[in-house]
């Protein structure tokens, strides 16, 4: 029996269309083999606490779909720190297969399953890289770095300065509107932009900061 059916192809497909994500056939196809091996890999690497294959489409693949608009204006280059099951740099990844995207964690487990996804896939535009953030050092500053629930607005900061520059956008996905972490921001960092995002299927609050440096 498939992991993935005709259920979860139309909620995908009506989501997408909800958020106004075009998704072309191949990027369609792509989201759900994803899916297909999250669901498989989630059994044996604990990669989330989300266990019904139904609650998936929306808690992970359109709620990453749902940073499309901001991601595709800005640059080519981009890093998700924290990335554990792959969530958002993976269907980020599927979507725009001329830009790059680097995968960062920690855990062992979870970077083994990223790379087997980037196999699987054939994802060309797609590097695993299992560290820690304090620890890596990439070649040059991303043009943008992602996280979905991987910390404080604090720690994301601090722990990413060192992989961006001026020119960077950092793209924290949150749920309630972190008014607490704000003030405990930076100094040298600011809130370029913040927006309030509509998940199809997904209760509770979703919200996108976009962060700069002052350098």
């Amino acid at each position: 029996m498939s992991l993935v059916n005709q259920r979860h192809a139309d909620e995908l497909s009506r989501g997408a269309q909800q958020l106004a994500v075009e998704l072309t056939p191949q990027s369609q196809d792509g989201l759900l083999a994803y899916l297909a091996l999250l669901i498989k890999w989630n059994k044996a690497y604990n990669l989330t606490a989300v266990r019904d294959p139904d609650e998936m489409v929306s808690r992970h693949l359109l709620d990453s779909l749902s940073v499309v608009p901001y991601v595709a204006a800005l640059g080519d280059n981009w890093l998700d720190v924290g990335s554990g099951g792959g969530m958002p740099g993976i269907p980020l990844a599927i979507l725009f297969p001329e830009r790059r995207f680097t995968l960062l964690d920690s855990n062992g487990k979870k970077t083994r399953f990223l790379t087997q996804v980037k196999l699987e896939l054939k994802l060309d535009n797609l590097d695993v890289v299992h560290s820690r953030v304090e620890a890596f050092t990439p070649e040059r500053p991303f043009s943008g770095i992602v996280s979905r629930a991987f910390s404080s607005l604090e720690d994301f900061s601090n722990w990413t300065r060192h992989l961006g520059d001026g020119e960077t956008r950092w793209l924290a996905m949150k749920g309630l509107h972190p008014n607490d972490e704000l003030q405990a921001l930076p100094a040298d960092f600011r809130v370029e932009s913040a927006h309030q995002l509509e998940v199809p299927g997904c209760q509770g609050q979703r919200h996108l900061l976009i962060l700069r440096r002052t350098l």
